[in-house]
């Protein structure tokens, strides 16, 4: 008798105990049970977000869906049965990562098919699409829409980006890996979205060869048009994780890094990109990011959002399996633009604003400390500006373990006293003004960290000691509450 993947998703769900663990976040995207990773197509339409996402509700065995959870300020998440089931040949090692596209009468989104032979270990990657009119049924489309990877390329091959172009054709955008094992980006053109042309590999033009050996793989490209602040000019951004690279520069300090590189892309040459990229978030956790796709229904004033995945490969072993059988969490979703062409990422969370705040004591009051009116709480938003004639250290609660030390040119984040097991103590080097202003997302177990108003994002999994509620500002640094506000 042929395997009920859903009925085993849903009674691994009604057996969790992730929701009554205190690590388990509240205004994050986190796993019903098991394992997540990679968002997957998201999509606002009607002014409902939905985020789908990899997910393996019976972790560690290693069945991967598609979850799905929807809300309507990003903040509060309402999970539903999975989406995309991996009972077909095309998936049965796994409905992989992709995005999700609005063509009028209904929604498809695209995925990459994984098959593994369990003889030969020969892979099998297809890109492959589900059809749904009211984002409650899926139908999946067997077989798959394009059924292999082109010549002088291997089976990895995957992670569909799929938009609709300016001429009215469709486009589609993969990660692919060569056949002399170095990465590259490959684009599809259709007419219908189901007949599609491989056009060729993305190349860059003014970019001096610095992309023509970048790593050994690209995983989960994005393209995004965002405007400039400071020029009013639009550019192309290509967002991409190259594994395998090794800058001799300060960051990528992870398994694998997201990159950003900006540009104009013309056909299948991203032009203009001088050979510079930007490590998008330099913290101990972040990988795998994706733009929510908009809809007919979307506000064209309406911020461009990126969530990426607040995790790393081979790292799944995190205090939160042992106590409540979950592990692997979103970023909050981030709205993104451009200043100075470099890319800028706020926190946009419509359900948990910014309010008028209060802190108490000054700084010559028991050492310095002074108290936000977070007491208490152990999910909260905190944004302030700060002048620094010494070091300013952020405390969250009593005995966390965890020490965030902010000076006017230096972002200091040390993990090795929290119960996380993979962070260590990191430096991160900032701009001249760039620590002045500085925002605090803290959601019971992660914690993301923005500086320079979206200048420079640090996430890390955090997983305090104690009750890690509130929060304390110590050090010889001027500071002035922007604003603060609590989800619990």
């Amino acid at each position: 008798m042929a395997e009920d993947f859903l009925a085993s998703a849903l009674a691994a769900e009604a057996s969790s105990r992730a929701p009554q663990d205190p690590d388990y976040p509240l205004f994050h995207v986190a796993p019903p049970v098991g394992r997540l990773n990679d968002p997957n197509g998201l999509i606002e339409i009607d002014g409902t977000y939905h985020a789908f996402f990899q997910y393996t509700p019976e972790h560690p065995r290693r069945l991967v869906y598609w979850g799905h959870a929807t809300s309507r300020d990003l903040t509060h998440w309402e999970y539903h049965a999975p989406a995309i089931l991996p009972d077909t040949h095309q998936d049965a090692n796994g409905a992989y990562s992709g995005t999700a596209i609005d063509v009028g009468d209904h929604v498809e989104l695209w995925y990459t098919g994984n098959y593994k032979d369990p003889e030969t270990g020969e892979r099998e990657a297809t890109q492959c699409v589900v059809t749904t009119a009211d984002m409650v049924h899926f139908d999946k489309q067997v077989p798959p829409i394009i059924g292999r990877q082109p010549e002088g390329y291997t089976a990895h091959f995957r992670d569909p980006q799929v938009w609709r172009d300016a001429d009215g054709t469709y486009r589609m955008l993969l990660g692919v890996q060569r056949e002399n094992l170095t990465g590259a980006a490959l684009l599809y053109r259709s007419t219908d979205l189901r007949a599609w042309e491989c056009e060729g590999e993305m190349t860059f033009p003014d970019a001096g060869g610095a992309f023509d050996t970048f790593g050994y793989m690209w995983e989960c490209p994005n393209l995004v048009r965002l405007v400039d602040e400071d020029s009013g000019e639009a550019h192309d951004v290509l967002i991409f994780c190259p594994q395998g690279i090794s800058p001799e520069r300060e960051g990528f300090e992870n398994v694998f890094p997201c990159v950003a590189i900006v540009g104009e892309l013309v056909g299948t040459e991203f032009r203009s990109a001088d050979g510079s990229f930007e490590e998008l978030d330099r913290g101990t956790e972040f990988y795998a990011p994706q733009i929510m796709a908009r809809s007919a229904s979307s506000d064209p004033g309406a911020p461009t959002v990126l969530f990426g995945w607040a995790g790393n490969a081979g790292e799944d072993d995190q205090p939160s399996i042992e106590t409540g059988g979950w592990v692997h969490c979103f970023t909050a979703p981030r709205a993104l633009t451009l200043r100075g062409g470099r890319v800028i990422a706020r926190p946009y969370l419509p359900g948990l604003p910014l309010a008028p705040a209060t802190l108490e004591g000054a700084p010559g009051d028991e050492a310095g400390a002074r108290v936000v009116e977070l007491a208490g709480s152990r999910s909260w938003r905190l944004a302030f500006d700060a002048s620094y004639e010494g070091a300013l250290s952020v405390g969250i609660g009593s005995g966390s373990g965890l020490a965030i030390t902010l000076e006017e040119g230096r972002l200091t984040v040390d993990l090795s006293g929290t119960r996380y097991p993979h962070g260590g103590r990191r430096v991160v080097t900032a701009s001249p003004g760039e620590a002045s202003r500085v925002e605090i997302l803290h959601d019971r177990s992660i914690t993301e960290i923005y500086l320079g108003d979206g200048s420079r994002v640090f996430t890390t999994r955090s997983f305090l000691n104690g009750e890690g509620s509130g929060v304390t500002l110590v050090g010889a640094a001027s500071v002035t509450l922007v604003g603060a506000a609590r989800a619990d």
